[in-house]
């Protein structure tokens, strides 16, 4: 199952920016182990933006939930943390499906 995930990071008053680089310097560790093991299909940090996509591919939405919820990121400051989240389908499989309705 394909989702694009849209990290939006903030970070509190107390914590400095080195803090910040620290922990994402771990979480980044994390994304592309888990780019490399294909879990990951591909990464992008939004220039300018504390706001990282990724489009993952994982079994189940518990998957997503569970890996969601132990990234470094989300361990270490997830209160700071939104993930939006969209389930996504291959246009093919769409195509395939708009031909379809448009025979019957």
């Amino acid at each position: 199952m394909l989702f694009h995930l849209d990290f939006h990071v903030e970070y509190g008053a107390t914590m400095s920016q080195q803090d910040l680089f620290a922990t994402w310097s771990r979480e980044a560790e994390a994304a592309l182990g888990a780019k490399q093991a294909g879990v990951v299909v591909d990464l992008w940090k939004v220039a300018g933006e504390r706001r990282v996509i990724a489009i993952v591919d994982v079994d189940s939405h518990d998957t997503l939930d569970e890996i969601s919820l132990t990234l470094p990121i989300m361990v270490e400051m997830g209160q700071h943390v939104t993930i939006n989240v969209s389930a996504l389908r291959r246009y093919e499989d769409f195509a395939g499906s708009v031909n379809r309705l448009l025979q019957s």
